[in-house]
């Protein structure tokens, strides 16, 4: 389970208020703030982060002119800048006139990921690890959380990287862990951005727990943390999920594949014990023989 039940994207998106006419970076990600020049009046996204961001911002039609809906959601690569397509309204109210709110998550909304891409199973070769939850368990894995994946493990069990990538975001300082609301938000987790702008995510790590630092270069099989029991959990455990960016800050999972020591694991089930191999190819990679089948 990631996050909360009710709550998941608490875990892996911010929602920054903004107070444009101060011109100010509310958040060290995403900075929405007034143009000047040709574009006066307008409102400039820029993407302060190293990595791609998907960005959703909600705009009131009694203070903002917008050309097109309502909301905007765009994808902005690292460094990069856009000037959207909203004037302030000269007869808004001059109270919070120009407050707005924006949600943003890691990775690009027009990612393609290949199917037939497999994955290394997330910890050490030769072990395995009993599937609490597979693909559509009942219990929280329905929605944006299908295609996810929840291991039991004991605090402190090693975790690897199922696919190489940039260490994107990493959480690291909670300590608490429950079956309430209240903690939904305190998991520890790890976000690798992979080379085709998905992510892979490992949630619920241990305090102090993670192995990397952000922007390291990981390969598959590679050490990166180690499992805890933070955040909305019910008992010590793992989990990990491939993604792709949606709106409003939010997160799509997406089907994969595991490479494990019976063969490919095209749906991983509840109850399975799936014994994890060492990474085959140049970069850590995981296979099935086909080159254009590696996760990397």
């Amino acid at each position: 389970m990631r996050g909360s039940l009710s709550a998941l994207v608490l875990c892996s998106a911010l929602t920054c208020p903004f107070e444009v006419a101060q011109a100010a970076c509310s958040c060290e990600w995403i900075c929405i703030e007034s143009t000047d020049g040709d574009a006066q009046g307008k409102l400039l996204a820029s993407n302060k982060s190293p990595v791609p961001l998907t960005f959703s911002v909600q705009f009131d039609s009694r203070k903002y002119l917008v050309d097109g809906p309502a909301q905007i959601t765009r994808t902005l690569p690292a460094g990069h800048s856009l000037v959207l397509p909203v004037t302030e309204r000269s007869d808004a109210p001059k109270q919070n006139r120009r407050s707005l709110q924006c949600q943003w998550t890691i990775g690009n909304m027009d990612a393609t990921h290949d199917e037939e891409l497999v994955y290394m199973l997330p910890y050490a070769s030769g072990r395995s690890y009993r599937v609490l939850q597979g693909f559509g368990s009942r219990f929280s894995h329905t929605g944006i959380e299908q295609f996810a994946v929840d291991f039991k493990m004991n605090e402190g069990t090693p975790v690897h990287a199922a696919r190489s990538g940039i260490v994107a975001r990493i959480e690291e300082s909670n300590s608490r862990g429950c079956w309430s609301s209240e903690c939904a938000g305190e998991a520890n987790y790890i976000v690798i951005l992979h080379d085709d702008e998905t992510t892979g995510e490992y949630y619920h790590l241990q305090h102090n727990g993670a192995q990397v630092e952000a922007g390291d270069r990981v390969s598959a099989g590679q050490l990166i943390g180690l499992s805890g029991n933070t955040g909305h959990s019910a008992l010590p455990h793992l989990h990990f999920g491939v993604y792709r960016a949606i709106d409003r800050g939010k997160e799509q999972s997406i089907p994969f594949r595991f490479l494990s020591a019976d063969g490919i694991v095209d749906k991983p089930r509840r109850g399975g014990m799936y014994v994890a191999v060492e990474p085959r190819g140049p970069d850590g990679r995981a296979g099935d023989d086909r080159p254009s089948s590696t996760g990397y």
